[in-house]
């Protein structure tokens, strides 16, 4: 029931019932609305706020899931980060003291990436912005060392192989296997002045002088290439010389027989031949040299393959007394 207005009329002298003009009730009208739309407008917000809807509840909890993965990943981009830092240690420590070369310089290493601000964009968001950007960038900068310690490791790679192509190259081991020297070890003549076997004077010897049985293997003692083939029976008889490359020359003198080829590529410990006693010897030996670049050189720091250290200081005891050579 509506409720009704009354007005003292002075001139009836009673209260009569008012009636609203057109104007009156389209404001009343108004009021009501705006009251009305005030009302639901502070419920509203209230509502929002304080009681979000089922999606915006999902959308929450897919943030925070977010905002955890994102904390999640930045922590293990530090641990990689860290474990580059190791790795690049190592590659240093690799450079210096086993390559003996300068490792990365650190200023390269440590650069940042210049150029305009390309997370900038995430300034604007408010929770998560600076962890995902601080994350970005560190990705970037993990991607970058990535590739610079890419570089380093093909470097060393490289290195190596050059250094064990080298190794392999330079003479080491004996010309006689093992088993077969210690069957006549006792005979042995060095390098320097000895007694020729033959003429009787002392003279120059630029080799050092195997004992063995006729027809013991002989072996190349480094990697390297068969660059002359002498058959004739007079000096050094049947011989052969190798190039290894790294101004290292071997040769191998008074053979038997010789299984390589002028020109053939062997490799270290390879069969090459028999021993003889061709060309000015006196007994089934091996005459065997070592060059570089270009003199000769005493081969007994060559051979030390195989030889516990008391061994090597007898073969060395052997090699310097002063007697007669056998070619």
């Amino acid at each position: 029931m509506s409720r009704e207005k009354y007005v003292y009329n002075p001139h009836t002298l009673q209260y009569e019932k008012h009636r609203f003009t057109a104007e009156e009730k389209f404001k009343r009208s108004i009021g009501f609305l705006s009251a009305v739309v005030t009302t639901a407008v502070i419920l509203f917000v209230f509502a929002y706020k304080y009681y979000p809807t089922p999606k915006e509840q999902i959308l929450s909890k897919e943030n925070e899931q977010i905002k955890f993965h994102l904390a999640t990943v930045h922590n293990k981009v530090d641990i990689l980060s860290k474990q580059l830092e190791q790795l690049h240690e190592k590659d240093s420590d690799v450079h210096r003291m086993i390559f003996g070369i300068k490792p990365m310089d650190e200023d390269y290493w440590n650069g940042g990436i210049g150029g305009h601000n390309k997370y900038a964009y995430l300034d604007n968001l408010e929770n998560s912005g600076e962890v995902l950007k601080s994350t970005l960038q560190k990705v970037d900068q993990l991607k970058l060392k990535m590739e610079l310690q890419k570089l380093s490791f093909d470097s060393l790679y490289n290195i190596a192989l050059s250094k064990e192509k080298k190794l392999a190259s330079i003479p080491s081991i004996k010309p006689v296997k093992e088993d077969d020297l210690k069957k006549g070890v006792k005979f042995l003549s060095g390098f320097g002045m000895r007694i020729h076997p033959i003429h009787k004077i002392r003279r120059f010897h630029k080799g050092m002088d195997f004992t063995a049985p006729k027809g013991t293997d002989i072996q190349a003692t480094g990697a390297g290439r068969v660059v002359s083939i002498n058959k004739t029976g007079s000096g050094y008889g049947k011989h052969v010389l190798i190039d290894h490359g790294y101004g290292y020359k071997t040769l191998y003198a008074h053979m038997h027989t010789i299984t390589v080829k002028e020109g053939e590529k062997v490799k270290k410990g390879q069969k090459i031949g028999l021993v003889g006693s061709t060309g000015a010897s006196t007994a089934p030996h091996l005459h065997y040299e070592v060059w570089i670049n270009g003199n000769a050189i005493n081969p007994i720091d060559y051979v030390l393959d195989g030889l516990s250290p008391k061994e090597y200081r007898e073969l060395v005891k052997k090699a310097t007394q002063d007697n007669q050579s056998f070619d």
